[in-house]
């Protein structure tokens, strides 16, 4: 069976591509070159880029096999993620890579503009001795606001504290007694830019997010502030921005990102109180080999069809707790069996999470139940990206609940739903003891305690002798082993649900003779990958 294909379009680190060289040919190309990318994708599976190459619908177009476009870096202005997602391709990046890079370089920017470092050094390297001209300011006691405390803007607080700063802090989505842990005072944003003598901007760029310091915020800002971005582009209003610089009010500026880039002309870089670099937060030996390291681990883990903690079109929380990933493939096992005890459509799709794992963001395992739902009853290569969108086609209504009363396991995963003739099914299963071992406990209200691998074969029938040996003797003639089997009933004489597990396929001919010959009202069998 030959390797899956890996196609590399732009320079990745060495230790990046020996995470994938031995188990994926790597096909190495470069991204720019429109008509060599689409040529090397015709059968790729996974495509890995930084920020040169384009990655659009023509490109997810040229590459029916692909399975996921792994960006080296953070940002995803060059891969249109709503295509990938239309076309089940899982698109991930690498969120946390440059994270101390970025705090860092924002340290590096506002010490510079408190020490005029960019001007004194051209100022000497033009012949001037200008000393007292570049006189600066320290920080000890002074105040510092933070723009964002999410994970840059918390390591760049974190660094700001061993200077004896006061810190502030404007983030409307973080709480107050988590800002007090990190020694950060949340106030109001209007506040910050009254009181800070520097302000460091650590924001996403949405549209919220845009333009935030425009001429309107510049106007209250304490006199005297230097101004550091290291985020987005367009957080800061340039043009206003170089007017507040030019009048005073603002004293100095640290710029590393831009509206447009690459940005070479720009009313910020004819003053001399502005220290401007070209986006070079990202840009440190360690950074972008822990985005190509991150990235390649995150193709291995969507090629071996395992969940991607970083993929950011998959409908669930972002990374996925370590509680709950040992689950996911029991999930999609429940979701397979399902569909195939159901037999046909089903209105509706529900998992349903007990026990202490709720703790945790579970919606993870709503996914996988979903992927393998639909699994076995689509030509699609079903992917925990295109899941939803296939039930959402389908007309199939899906849902999740949780709830932390699980009385007879630690925890529990159920999928239960609606079949096209309105008849309820549900199946549940645990991962039991220090080695998370799979076992399905109840099928239909019948309680079992079977391990789901293999091919695995359900049949109800009326409770009477002679059942079990019947069985066991058509298979044998088949020459077919039984792994498990387990047996369910209401009553003696009553409703019974045999589910057993066996080495080999069975055939629908084999599955249909054995129903006739035990009087079984309903048999399936679905074949389940180790």
């Amino acid at each position: 069976m030959p390797q899956p294909v890996v196609v590399v379009a732009e320079e990745l680190a060495p230790a990046a591509l020996n995470v994938l060289s031995h188990d994926f040919a790597i096909r190495q190309v470069d991204g720019t070159d429109r008509c060599a990318l689409l040529a090397a994708l015709s059968d790729a599976d996974a495509l890995l880029v930084r920020s040169a190459t384009l990655v659009d619908d023509e490109v997810l177009a040229a590459a029916p096999r692909l399975k996921v476009v792994a960006r080296a870096g953070v940002g995803l202005d060059n891969v249109d993620t709503s295509a990938a997602t239309t076309r089940g391709v899982m698109v991930v990046n690498a969120p946390t890579s440059n994270i101390t890079s970025a705090a860092e370089h924002a340290v590096a920017l506002l010490l510079a503009s408190a020490r005029n470092i960019s001007p004194a050094h051209a100022a000497l390297r033009a012949g001037q001795w200008k000393r007292s001209k570049y006189t600066g300011v320290e920080l000890l006691d002074k105040t510092v606001g933070v723009v964002g405390l999410g994970r840059v803007g918390v390591l760049f607080a974190q660094r700001m504290a061993g200077f004896g700063v006061n810190l502030v802090a404007y983030d409307p989505y973080v709480q107050p007694a988590r800002a007090a842990q990190l020694g950060v005072r949340l106030v109001s944003l209007e506040e910050l830019l009254g009181r800070s003598d520097f302000i460091s901007i650590h924001l996403p760029k949405t549209p919220e997010t845009v333009g935030l310091i425009s001429e309107r915020e510049l106007n209250l800002v304490k006199p005297g502030v230097r101004i550091i971005n290291c985020a987005r582009g367009g957080l800061i209003d340039e043009q206003a921005l170089a007017a507040a610089l030019a009048d005073g009010r603002v004293a100095a500026a640290g710029i590393d990102v831009y509206a447009k880039e690459p940005c070479t002309d720009s009313p910020l870089f004819e003053l001399d109180n502005v220290v401007a670099t070209p986006h070079l937060g990202a840009s440190t030996v360690e950074a972008q080999d822990k985005a190509g390291l991150a990235v390649a681990k995150s193709v291995k883990l969507a090629l071996d069809g395992e969940f991607v903690p970083d993929a950011v079109n998959v409908q669930a929380g972002g990374v996925v707790a370590e509680d709950v990933r040992p689950g996911l493939p029991l999930a999609e096992k429940l979701g397979r069996i399902f569909t195939a005890l159901a037999g046909g459509a089903t209105h509706s799709i529900t998992v349903d999470v007990r026990g202490e794992i709720v703790e945790h963001d579970v919606s993870a395992l709503q996914l996988a139940a979903l992927k393998g739902a639909f699994t076995d009853i689509t030509e699609e290569r079903v992917t925990f990206v295109n899941a939803p969108l296939l039930a959402k086609e389908r007309g199939v209504d899906v849902g999740l609940t949780t709830s932390s009363d699980s009385p007879d396991y630690r925890n529990v995963v159920t999928v239960h739903g609606v079949r096209g003739d309105g008849s309820t099914l549900s199946i549940s299963g645990t991962l039991l003891g220090h080695k998370q071992v799979q076992k399905i406990t109840k099928v239909d209200g019948f309680d079992l305690d079977l391990v789901p691998e293999g091919h695995v074969l359900f049949f109800r029938y009326d409770d009477r002798p002679g059942v079990v040996g019947t069985l066991g003797r058509m298979l044998g003639d088949a020459a077919i082993n039984i792994a498990g089997m387990q047996v369910g009933r209401t009553s003696t004489g009553g409703d019974a649900l045999m589910a057993l597990t066996v080495d080999q396929e069975v055939s629908p001919e084999l599955l249909q003779s054995v129903s006739v010959a035990i009087g079984a009202v309903a048999s399936s069998s679905v074949a389940l990958e180790e």
